[in-house]
């Protein structure tokens, strides 16, 4: 009777299952108000952060008598957010508007001339205008497509993004058609490496280059969906690792397959005439 009496107390009651359901209950309701604040407070953290190193660096520059901050200084002793991002994307739009016109051309040129006859500053200047042309045209599409490949022994596979056809003193010492593949880290992907890999040895992905992003920097933890047919999906590419065998392309066990039109079309003819 004593032992029955037990277990029923154990049951039931304070101390019994209805006091660790109650527990558990409010556990997920934690980590679904977390996973619904996280998100947005992590950004507008970042915004911020963002928006203090710009005012800290561009309000100073702005000449006194200009600046909004001199006027409410007496009324309300804080800066006011923003004004130095203002400020700076209206730079930015009138120093572009400059450079369309002759004289902003002619300033702009004088200034390339004077920094590429300085011996270190005109690398640096190059390489950062290569760059900035490269990522910020309008036209140019820095990360093409997202590609699977074999990194960094056989059996091991990494993703990264198709930036190009290799050309020059690359390409020309290897048989191969060779592609530029940049190799993001993780949990920054703008760490990487620069990585020359054969065509045929990449598998290009349905996922979009943003996916391709939020599941690098989430160590995986974010996986698209696969948008292929489920025909396509039953077709596999690449074959069981198998020691040093090839697992994709001659000599692996399955028949190799052409790659997909998108990786071939992220070619342009812009691309191709530079």
């Amino acid at each position: 009777m004593a032992n029955k009496k037990i277990r029923t107390n154990k049951s039931v009651g304070l101390g019994g299952r209805h006091r660790f359901g109650i527990i558990a209950r409010l556990r997920g309701y934690f980590f679904a108000g977390l996973l619904a604040v996280a998100p947005i407070g992590i950004t507008l953290w970042l915004c911020w952060i963002l928006l203090k190193f710009v005012d800290a660096r561009v309000t100073p520059l702005i000449p006194h008598a200009y600046n909004p901050n001199t006027y409410i200084d007496p009324y309300f002793p804080h800066e006011i957010p923003g004004v130095g991002l203002i400020v700076m994307i209206v730079g930015l739009i009138i120093i572009g508007a400059l450079t369309r016109i002759f004289l902003g051309r002619y300033l702009v040129k004088i200034s390339e001339n004077i920094l590429n006859k300085m011996p270190v500053v005109r690398s640096i200047y190059s390489a950062t205008k290569q760059i900035a042309e490269t990522v910020l045209k309008r036209q140019s599409e820095a990360f093409r497509q997202v590609v699977l490949f074999e990194y960094p022994r056989r059996g091991s596979w990494a993703i990264g993004f198709l930036t190009g056809s290799t050309k020059g003193e690359v390409q020309n010492l290897t048989d191969d058609d060779v592609v530029n593949v940049f190799l993001p880290t993780t949990p920054n992907p703008t760490s990487g490496y620069l990585l020359f890999i054969p065509r045929r040895e990449l598998v290009p992905l349905s996922m979009s280059v943003e996916e391709g992003i939020k599941m690098i920097i989430s160590g995986g933890i974010v996986t698209p969906p696969d948008r292929r047919s489920p025909e396509q999906q039953q077709i596999k590419r690449i074959a069981s690792a198998d020691g040093d065998k090839p697992t994709i392309g001659p000599g692996s066990d399955i028949s190799e397959q052409p790659l997909s039109v998108n990786m071939n079309a992220a070619e342009t003819p812009e691309t191709k005439d530079s």
